[in-house]
């Protein structure tokens, strides 16, 4: 029982005061096409002035150095589609900043301040699978651009799995307040160590209501290290099969007393899964002794460990359990022949690749599936419109089987006004027929 007032006196001074420098605000600016239909229309023009064909379109949030030599951390979506990159200071400084790797996968991207030999402020990682419920963090960035702000809370939950900003589900959950303006920016221990980037919020008004999600400090290491070996994209292990749910009638059925573990749904053929041993069924239970939840929760595990070497998978298997000796290793690419459809068709704006067990990999579809997928849609453009999405396979337009984007760019460039196309999105088969 406390006996003074010092007993009582509790302040976060000190740590702050450490930590806060390295904590800076990221201003992305990116320049956006006017596609407005009246852009052409003298009557319009006549009345409202000439419309701009380009718009600057700002952003801000926060980042994290992690490297005294300028290297920082954000988020993804801070970023995206950038074409210029500004830095700021705790101490009010501004640099430009560069972009050193984008990883849309788990909504994280480093950058690196243009300022020649300089050496900053900078934090240490922690261990974020250390991290506990109940744990005391304080959370910093520029919330709504007011300036640095600190707020602290607890952890209330770990390994969140539903929250849907990034292809790796598994967070931590903090009551500290976090606002827009805060992505990117620190969760930190009393330590002072780096256990998490702030990344989003649950909200109904657009503030914090005291559940706020961070990408575990364990997935930005393998971002950063990447970063720091040179590369402008993340290599993480590739597992060779397609995982599933567990539902409490598979549970059933398979005798468990709860919903639990990866089921193993598909393999490929030569993939790190297929040779270690694990078959169709299989139920994924642990990784290097680490129980496993659910899918998410072994996509994490399994991400952030290093290539080279091998993993432990512990599956359970008829009631038996079974280790199996997955090797760690990237999957295999090929020329991915990306080609942007220009030309007038239902295509125009949407960006298309051939299929590879990497890029099938980073975009979650069937990496034996037969046709060419969309990467990407140019916003408002004919693409969009018709409802393509990234991820959609391109199975056959009007009769005709693709197998190499370059097989759509020759059909979108005749001269047609009917379009039959089949897609595949997930386990969906889909046909649109455009034209009349």
């Amino acid at each position: 029982m406390p006996t003074s007032a010092g007993d009582v006196e509790l302040s976060f001074a000190p740590l702050v005061k450490r930590v806060a420098p390295a904590v800076v605000n990221v201003y992305a600016a990116r320049v956006i096409e006017n596609r407005s239909p009246f852009m052409n229309d003298p009557l319009f023009r006549q009345f409202f002035g000439a419309v701009p064909r380009e718009q600057v379109q700002r952003s801000l949030g926060s980042g994290v150095i992690v490297d005294p030599a300028g290297l920082i951390v954000t988020n993804y979506h801070v970023i995206a589609g950038a074409s210029e990159v500004k830095v700021a200071l705790s101490d009010k400084r501004e640099f430009d900043a560069k972009i050193v790797l984008k990883d849309e996968r788990s909504d994280l991207a480093v950058l690196r301040i243009k300022s020649g030999n300089e050496r900053f402020p900078s934090l240490d990682f922690g261990n974020s699978d250390e991290v506990q419920v109940g744990d005391v963090v304080l959370a910093i960035g520029d919330p709504f651009g007011v300036g640095q702000t600190v707020t602290h809370g607890i952890v209330s939950a770990l390994a969140r799995t539903e929250v849907g900003i990034s292809d790796y589900q598994f967070f931590i959950q903090t009551d500290a307040a976090i606002n827009p303006g805060n992505s990117g920016g620190a969760l930190v221990d009393l330590k002072g160590r780096l256990i998490g980037i702030n990344s989003a919020i649950y909200s109904r008004s657009g503030g914090s209501q005291g559940i706020g999600f961070a990408i575990p400090a364990n997935m930005v290491r393998v971002v950063v290290a990447s970063a720091r070996g040179g590369s402008a994209s993340v290599k993480r292990p590739w597992l060779g099969a397609k995982l599933q749910q567990v539902t409490p009638e598979i549970a059933e059925s398979l005798g468990l007393k709860r919903p639990t573990g990866a089921l193993v749904a598909s393999l490929m053929d030569g993939g790190p899964a297929a040779q270690a041993g694990i078959r169709s069924g299989d139920l994924i239970v642990s990784i290097d002794g680490v129980a496993v939840d659910d899918p998410n929760a072994f996509d994490y595990r399994f991400a952030t460990k290093p290539l080279g070497g091998t993993a432990q998978i512990g599956v359970m298997r008829q009631g038996r359990e079974i280790a199996a000796t997955v090797a760690l290793q990237a999957a295999p690419d090929h020329p991915r022949d990306e080609i942007e459809i220009g030309s007038h068709s239902p295509f125009r704006g949407a960006t298309v690749a051939n299929i590879s067990p990497a890029l099938a990999d980073e975009l979650g579809i069937d990496s034996q599936a037969q046709g060419v997928v969309i990467v990407s849609v140019v916003d408002g453009s004919p693409a969009q419109t018709v409802g393509f999405q990234k991820g959609d396979i391109v199975v056959s337009v009007n009769g005709r089987k693709m197998e190499r984007s370059a097989d759509l760019e020759r059909i979108t460039q005749a001269q047609t006004r009917f379009w039959r196309i089949t897609l595949k999105r997930g386990n969906q088969q889909i046909s649109i027929m455009l034209g009349g």
